[in-house]
């Protein structure tokens, strides 16, 4: 396949990722910066590399890699935008190497495109959420804990971990994964908020 094909495959592709899947979802425009300037620098890096053969491709590899983690570590990121951040990096490696056969530079992005689409899709798992809730009690017993989290989310618990049981200040803070009873919330999944259940 031409050179030029797999480099329109890419830019589409990334495309489709950035305007289609993740903004109309999160809607936070400096990661559409973030994530179109890494597709572009990974792909004409890239390009650049495998025009030059006295630079190996895993050189190049490694200080995007060594890259992507100064990026991460600056900022904190959900675990989906961590996601789509890799789906971006691995999209303009793609693009910037050579492919065979060429119907290989085809799939290859579909994929990684279509796996984002379904596994970030609202609908998949759509009525699971997790949270980190602090009481404005101190709840030791973990059956009473469960069935105080299930009253206040109206919801079923499906695991929880206690993370903080302060006697002192009569306050417990513990991370919950939960399960709606039938009743869809706004609020993606995933982001954690502080909730404070009455006495």
């Amino acid at each position: 396949m031409p050179r030029a094909a797999v480099i329109a495959i890419d830019l589409v592709a990334t495309a489709i990722l950035v305007f289609g899947l993740y903004f109309p979802r999160y809607r936070r425009r400096d990661m559409v910066v973030a994530y179109l300037g890494l597709n572009v620098g990974v792909l004409t890096v890239a390009l650049a590399l495998s025009a030059n053969t006295s630079i190996g491709t895993g050189f190049g590899l490694g200080l995007f890699g060594a890259l992507s983690i100064i990026r991460l570590r600056s900022s904190e990121l959900g675990h989906e935008e961590v996601a789509y951040y890799f789906a971006a990096l691995a999209l303009g490696l793609i693009g910037g190497i050579e492919v065979d056969p060429a119907w290989v530079a085809l799939a290859l992005p579909a994929a990684i495109v279509g796996v984002m689409f379904v596994g970030d899709h609202r609908r998949v798992f759509r009525d699971h959420r997790q949270q980190i809730v602090t009481l404005d009690r101190a709840i030791a017993d973990e059956v009473q804990l469960v069935g105080a989290l299930e009253a206040l989310l109206h919801a079923r618990v499906e695991r929880l971990v206690l993370r903080r049981l302060d006697l002192v200040n009569d306050t417990t803070v513990v991370e919950v994964r939960y399960r709606l009873d039938g009743r869809e919330s706004s609020e993606p999944s995933g982001h954690a908020t502080k909730l404070v259940v009455a006495q």
